[in-house]
């Protein structure tokens, strides 16, 4: 179930949508979405802290000592997630996303999606969603480029 925190009513609702959101897209990509999720709206960033995120065989995995290898297949997770989770939070605020960052944390089993926003008068930006395919490859192969 999802929970939200904000200071403005018209954010609340927002940030629940965003909360739900965000959950429902893990769950759709890695097959388990977290139990816990929290959105926080101030002005041009929206954090969403996510809590029981890992899935039985990310769980297993950990008991068996490979954090780093979680850590690597969530960051790609995550730069795949990243076109949808941008374009739909745009969506919710109707304002644009320049910046999308994400991390995990295996104990306790933490995560977090932060997207920074274009202020509302702003012209065009750079794109939030781009990057990812790379970052993705990079995160799984170790390449550079």
């Amino acid at each position: 179930m999802s929970s939200t925190q904000t200071e403005q009513p018209a954010a609340n609702s927002k940030s629940a949508a965003i909360s739900s959101l965000v959950v429902r897209t893990l769950s759709e990509y890695t097959g388990r979405g977290p139990t816990k999720a929290r959105t926080h709206f101030s002005d041009d960033v929206i954090t969403v802290v996510l809590q029981d995120t890992l899935t039985k065989g990310e769980r297993s995995l950990v008991a068996d000592g490979l954090d780093e290898m979680v850590l690597t297949t969530r960051r790609a997770f995550q730069g795949t997630m990243r076109h949808d989770l941008v374009k739909d939070v745009e969506d919710i605020v109707g304002r644009r996303v320049t910046a999308f960052l994400s991390a995990n944390h295996i104990d306790p089993d933490i995560a977090v999606e932060v997207f920074i926003l274009a202020s509302p008068d702003a012209g065009p930006q750079g794109d939030g969603a781009r990057g990812a395919a790379k970052r993705s490859h990079e995160a799984v192969t170790g390449a550079q480029g």
